[in-house]
């Protein structure tokens, strides 16, 4: 491999085209990597949040390059190396050349895309097949700073007789003085060294980036090795009750020391993953979404990734939300919603109201609005290493929920904003999207309550559970929606730098902030209509019911509290024999008995038997009464179970 050694640069972009041409594996040529503006240096010391907002960054510019598939290696669990590799078109010498000499200065949404073949001959807004773009700064490429300084970019175009390859060495902005204030010096972000070599296939095209020596941070982030080393510190203390305070993920890829080998079993497995090594990559992936959904049926009312999963998995899961993917079990447009759904338009006018989709028999929401979002199926697969991965947002098949309405509520919104009062530089030119709410009972993972927006089908923001900023006090009912909004023109000039957060107080952010906010209230409105007729349906039924005391205690305080009439407590069991891993008709919490209830020798009686009874009803009303407070929500199992066990002692002594 060619050294980094310093040589004579070369710094117009003219020169160094001629330079790659020319070179091979002997003639190897030195540059340095440069930027248009000295503040987009920055993005060396790497302005994302994440390792997997690198990832992220890296798909999104294989889809700019109208690939239809992206092969992800990651070597987990140990993560000494990483490679990207992806089928689209492949940079030439004059793409390579310009990428690295304008560092935040792309060349997509521009003239020079086009001669350089990045974008559309016709478009510079599209790539060359005509797929909207993503990227648009220029800086994605350099998003790997999060997880190492030193790189390597594989290239090669349709028809090229030489692939292209380049190593990348990037260096911090803290390493350099600043040397002027004025913002066109140029600054060194890095070295590069070019060269090329003869391909077999000249019909092969696509571009591989392989990482190597991650970052030592990024590397213990991905390996989960903070809450590893915080289990391996409880397992070797002597006191009892902290060792019980902190449990390992549910499912894992396996538990890596510092010097990347396997430390001892976790409940005699090296991993726990919730699929086969014999099963496809999407059945892989379907496996990872329905252990999410299982959750729910095992009696953990709020299943929430970072309890459930470790970081990788994490990781797998965000990606799988923020790329342009099919949905696991597709698309709530293309559905036929009879029988399993109702469904409402969004009135765009801010005092307007959901009006009542009239639905037919295999006829999709799609063709009654005419909406445009996902019409065109454009072949875009990612395999993540043993996945193949789909956005992870499950729609039918849904727990029967422990409420008055049983079926989803589906909202459905399109909306043209032409901002004609206010020049394009002041608005940023038009707005144009489609949403749909998604309101259910209970929504698994808890991370999915929220609104999420869409650019072109990519997202860095995930759900924003606040829904931009809804100050309405409905908390229960925000906490049974899953919103996606997609953007099919504007809004990209109210997108941060980093793709992960908004500047609010953009035009377009305003107007759709006040759209989400009106379709909100909307939904609030229709779904109390429907709460109440269904009341009124069932008022004789509801008045026969015979709540005891006890329950009527738990039940008034869920009634004052959640601000939900049409919902109820959680329903409690005490099974004798402990939860078994299966959905239990009308149970929403379950637990062991033999750990709750303390042991006692010695014959039943029938007047224990009826004072036991009575306990179990006070427990199971202390526990609807802390679950109306979420005060069981953050706990994990065994220490809901020693609470519970700890109170019973208590009502027991009374």
């Amino acid at each position: 491999m060619p050294g980094l050694e310093e040589t004579t640069e070369i710094r117009r972009e003219e020169d160094l085209v001629q330079k790659i041409q020319g070179s091979d594996s002997t003639n190897v040529v030195h540059t340095t990597l440069q930027t248009d503006e000295r503040v987009i240096a920055r993005v060396t010391d790497g302005i994302y949040r994440q390792p997997a907002s690198a990832l992220r960054e890296l798909i999104n510019n294989a889809y700019d390059a109208d690939a239809t598939r992206v092969v992800i290696k990651t070597d987990a669990p140990r993560f000494e190396r990483i490679s990207v590799e992806d089928d689209g078109h492949g940079m030439t010498p004059a793409s390579l050349a310009h990428m690295l000499l304008h560092i935040g200065g792309s060349a997509k949404r521009q003239e020079v895309g086009q001669r350089l073949g990045i974008t559309n001959s016709a478009d510079p807004l599209v790539s060359p097949d005509g797929r909207k773009l993503i990227g648009k700064i220029g800086i994605g490429i350099f998003s790997v700073a999060q997880l190492t300084h030193t790189f390597q970019i594989v290239t090669k175009v349709k028809g090229d007789k030489f692939r292209t390859i380049a190593t990348v060495a990037l260096k911090q902005y803290s390493d350099d003085a600043i040397k002027s204030d004025d913002s066109s010096d140029q600054y060194e972000s890095g070295k590069v060294n070019i060269w090329r070599e003869k391909a077999k296939d000249v019909g092969v095209h696509g571009t591989t980036i392989i990482l190597t020596n991650i970052r030592p941070q990024a590397r213990d982030t991905l390996r989960s090795r903070e809450i590893w080393s915080a289990i391996e510190q409880s397992e070797n203390t002597a006191v009892v009750d902290e060792h019980q305070a902190i449990e390992p993920p549910k499912y894992h890829i396996g538990r890596v020391d510092a010097s990347g080998e396997l430390l001892k079993k976790i409940k005699g497995k090296t991993s726990n993953i919730p699929w086969q090594g014999s099963d496809k990559p999407d059945e892989a992936f379907k496996k990872l979404v329905e252990c999410v959904w299982d959750e729910l049926q095992n009696f953990n009312p709020n299943p929430q990734l970072d309890k459930i999963f470790d970081y990788y998995l994490q990781m797998v899961w965000q990606l799988s939300l923020a790329i342009p993917l099919t949905y696991v079990d597709g698309n709530i447009f293309d559905m036929d919603l009879v029988g399993w759904a109702e469904a409402f338009k969004i009135a765009n006018e801010p005092k307007g109201g959901a009006s009542t989709l009239k639905l037919k028999s295999k006829v999709s929401v799609r063709e009654i609005l005419g909406l445009k979002e996902g019409a065109i199926e454009d072949k875009f697969e990612v395999f993540f290493d043993d996945l193949k991965l789909f956005r992870p947002i499950k729609f039918k098949g849904l727990p029967t929920p422990n409420h008055s309405i049983k079926n989803p509520m589906v909202f459905l919104g399109k909306c043209r904003e032409e901002f004609e009062k206010y020049s394009v530089d002041l608005s940023g030119g038009p707005l144009e999207f489609e949403a749909y709410l998604f309101w259910t009972p209970k929504v698994a993972p808890t991370e999915h309550r929220g609104s999420l927006i869409r650019i072109n089908g990519s997202s860095g923001t995930l759900f924003d559970s606040s829904f931009m900023r809804y100050q309405v006090s409905e908390q229960t009912r925000l906490r049974q929606i899953t919103c996606e909004i997609f953007i099919q023109q504007g809004f990209d000039s109210a997108l941060n730098i980093d793709r992960e957060s908004f500047n609010y107080a953009h035009p377009h952010s305003v107007f759709l902030t006040r759209w989400l906010h009106s379709a909100l209230r909307q939904l609030a409105t229709a779904q109390k209509r429907v709460a109440s007729d269904i009341r009124g349906q069932n008022r004789d039924e509801q008045k026969s019911q015979d709540l005891n005391a006890i329950q009527k205690i738990a039940f008034e305080l869920w009634q004052e509290e959640v601000e939900d009439e049409d919902s109820t407590p959680p329903t409690v069991i005490i099974e004798d024999e402990g939860p078994q891993q299966k959905l239990i008709p009308n149970a929403d919490l379950a637990f062991n008995r033999a750990v709750i209830v303390p042991r006692k020798d010695g014959y039943r009686t029938a007047k224990g038997d009826v004072r036991s009874s009575l306990l179990d009803e006070k427990l199971k009303a202390i526990v609807q009464v802390l679950s109306t407070f979420g005060l069981l929500d953050g706990l994990s199992k065994s220490k809901q179970e020693r609470l519970l066990r700890a109170i019973y002692k208590i009502l027991e002594t009374a």
